[in-house]
């Protein structure tokens, strides 16, 4: 089916009056329509508004914000160093009184804690003296038992004895016997012929001489002893002692020379003991 929109002979459009909505079932005409050639007039689209322009009143409302807070922040800090100035100046004479007794409360608890502080430390020195003088007196122990032991070499005053032979050798038990009263006198050191003496040193007899401590010894015999030079030499040379016994017996001569100066530089390596232990 075919319509024909050609203008027929003898009928005009009709008439509508301007502003008036068309009829219902009828075509419309506008201006610029043209029905009989199809073409209408292009309808433009709004151009979209410019962001410059709504980015500019942002940025300048929050620049204005921005100051705003800040000239509140100034005013916050004006008014409180203001009011710290006139803390004191607005207080009664009862709220001064009263702080002052508060604020020397607080002076007596601080000087309270300073002397408990100043104990503590005086109680730590004390402590810490006590630690030092402690560890001095284990050395000191420690170094004295190591020279009786014979572990270190000893100097000090004491006496030179020495024992030349004559015709007959001088037994091992009068040797014994003479270490014995050095000890008994209060020889600290003695070392015989350069063997360290101490308490488990034994002496006994061999072909040429004496054995001490596994060495062999001959005449002359030199005797070191570190102590008292008056009662080591009145220890040999007593009446009746072991001195006037060794010239007797054995036709020796003995000779005690007193010395500021004893040297004794031989020493013992610690004995390892297989079966006695330390008591815990």
């Amino acid at each position: 089916m075919k319509f024909n929109l050609a203008k027929r002979p003898g009928r005009t459009p009709p008439s509508i009056p301007p502003g008036a909505p068309p009829a219902p079932g009828r075509f419309s005409w506008r201006k610029g329509d043209d029905t009989r050639t199809g073409s209408f007039p292009v309808v433009r689209r709004k151009p979209p508004r410019a962001l410059g322009s709504r980015a500019t009143r942002v940025k300048v409302l929050t620049s204005l914000l921005v100051a705003f807070l800040c000239a509140l922040l100034g005013f916050g800090y004006a008014v409180q160093v203001h009011n710290t100035k006139s803390t004191y100046e607005g207080l009664s004479e009862d709220e001064l009184v009263r702080l002052l007794d508060e604020t020397s409360t607080q002076v007596d608890k601080l000087e309270e804690r300073k002397s408990q502080l100043g104990e503590q430390l005086r109680s730590i020195q004390s402590a810490a003296d006590k630690q030092q003088e402690a560890a001095r007196i284990a050395k000191q122990n420690e170094t004295a038992s190591g020279i009786l032991a014979g572990h270190l070499p000893a100097e000090g005053k004491g006496v030179e004895i020495s024992i030349q032979e004559g015709n007959d050798r001088v037994d091992a038990s009068t040797m014994f016997t003479l270490i014995e009263e050095l000890r008994n006198a209060g020889a600290e050191v003695i070392a015989l012929n350069g063997v360290r003496v101490v308490t488990s040193t034994y002496v006994k007899d061999s072909k040429d001489g004496v054995v001490c401590d596994g060495h062999n010894l001959t005449a002359p015999y030199r005797i070191q002893a570190i102590g008292d030079p008056d009662a080591l030499q009145n220890a040999v040379q007593i009446a009746g002692g072991v001195g006037s016994r060794i010239k007797v017996q054995f036709h020796a001569q003995v000779s005690v020379t007193q010395s500021n100066s004893v040297r004794i530089d031989q020493i013992r390596q610690p004995q390892h003991y297989q079966y006695a232990q330390t008591v815990q």
